[in-house]
């Protein structure tokens, strides 16, 4: 009589595969959790009869992600620069290695020549205050919101602001303007249409109440036709501090963005204080950026509140070295040569056909995205690919285990676009590599 022997009966135990070396070195990166979830993945899959038993300590070192993070790195090739879904702005090598350095014990705020505490943030303050030399003192908050929270807390709590129907936005996720301003206390006072609102509107509703004029930047929409606004000149004028909110974060006027307003240009027209975030334009970390004058950043900056929005040291050191280090992948993509993007493509394009894969060179548009320049389309140059390839660029095996990165494009006429001008040229090699892989 044959006696037959459970194949599963040979599955390691938890324990022997764990004491494979590579598993033992992968504890001290990772942490127990997560090899021990990737040894009873391969295990399982061991038992299923995917895999032989003798497989499993290999396929579990194949599972293991990259980092002790479910975050996956990401090629944006969607034609949106600043992609809100992707985490806007990618920060500049010099942010990165800022951030690696405050992960440990910095002197945050600490003065290592007095030996005592020192003033918080220093170096990104005064960074942030050469960058905007229009701003007479600046603070800094965790966004763009919080920095909106913070002057509605500290300039009218219990009073009004006063704000164009036009400009009561909603943001991502289906947060409103109002809503925010209203839960800290203020009351809004609309003045104004949809389409036409003039300073004489503002005028006719400031009372003993006004906290302040409130002008916002319609950072993700766009109204045309028969429409009227009133500057930030003319809101100075009235005699009531003016807060402006410019949103995407442009510092100064730019070339290729001549109707977005910048921090500089309204507080030289009377802003008493401008607000803005910092993962957009600016091309740097999630962050609100304030700038204004002395009073009102010493108002704020003392208000309870303002120690609940501060940043932690990570912003602290990418800010800082976003402003007065070296161009901001933001700032290449928007400066990116239309000929160079082409040349991209087709060599791209080359490369991938010696593979046998159905790609061709497409010219396209870019849109800003994050919140900035609404309507504005940059020229471009796309690789188009069979759609059925979006999944597999997507997702994998390769991506866990830190290998090739994501790949997410855009769907349009039936094809995917790769759209190049977000992506940094040194990520071609990556990029072919992927879909490479994909369409296997």
């Amino acid at each position: 009589m044959v006696t037959l022997v459970d194949p599963r009966r040979h599955i390691p135990r938890t324990d022997a595969v764990l004491a494979d070396p590579r598993l033992a070195v992968a504890r001290q990166r990772l942490g127990r959790q997560i090899v021990l979830a990737a040894v009873r993945e391969a295990q399982d899959q061991a038992r299923a009869g995917l895999i032989d038993a003798a497989e499993v300590p290999d396929v579990a070192v194949a599972r293991l992600p990259s980092l002790a993070a479910t975050l996956t790195p990401v090629i944006n090739a969607t034609g949106v620069l600043l992609h809100t879904n992707l985490g806007r702005a990618p920060m500049s090598a010099a942010a990165r290695d800022a951030v690696g350095v405050a992960a440990g014990c910095t002197d945050l705020e600490f003065d290592l020549a007095a030996g005592a505490r020192g003033r918080r943030g220093a170096g990104m303050l005064d960074a942030l205050a050469r960058a905007v030399p229009a701003a007479e003192a600046v603070h800094v908050v965790n966004n763009n919101a919080a920095a909106l929270v913070l002057a509605a807390t500290a300039l009218a709590a219990g009073r009004e602001i006063v704000v164009s129907r036009g400009e009561l936005i909603e943001i991502g996720d289906g947060f409103r303007l109002p809503d925010l301003l209203e839960s800290t206390g203020a009351r809004i006072r609309e003045v104004g249409t949809t389409n036409r609102t003039t300073a004489a509107d503002y005028a006719a509703a400031i009372g003993p109440d006004t906290g302040f004029l409130l002008k916002v930047h319609p950072s993700n929409y766009r109204i045309e036709g028969f429409t009227a606004s009133a500057s930030i000149a003319d809101l100075a004028a009235l005699g009531v501090p003016v807060v402006g909110d410019i949103g995407s974060g442009l510092l100064q006027p730019h070339p290729l963005l001549p109707e977005e307003p910048d921090a500089t240009s309204w507080l030289s027209a009377g802003a008493s204080l401008v607000t803005a975030s910092g993962d957009k334009l600016l091309g740097g970390p999630q962050a609100g950026l304030l700038l204004g004058s002395v009073p009102v950043i010493a108002q704020l900056a003392r208000h309870p509140l303002a120690r609940a929005l501060r940043v932690g040291k990570l912003t602290v050191a990418a800010l800082e070295a976003t402003l007065a280090g070296p161009p901001t992948p933001v700032a290449e993509m928007l400066s990116a040569d239309d000929a160079a993007l082409t040349h991209r493509a087709k060599r791209l394009v080359g490369e991938l056909a010696a593979a046998r894969i159905d790609a061709r060179q497409v010219a396209t548009q870019t849109a800003i995205g994050g919140g900035g320049a609404p309507g504005v389309e940059l020229p471009s140059a796309a690789v188009s690919l069979p759609v059925q390839l979006a999944p597999r660029l997507r997702a994998g095996d390769a991506v866990r285990s830190g290998g090739l990165p994501a790949v997410v494009g855009r769907l349009e006429d039936g094809r995917l676009l790769l759209d190049l001008r977000a992506v940094p040229p040194a990520d071609d090699e990556l990029l072919t590599a992927a879909v490479i892989a994909a369409a296997r």
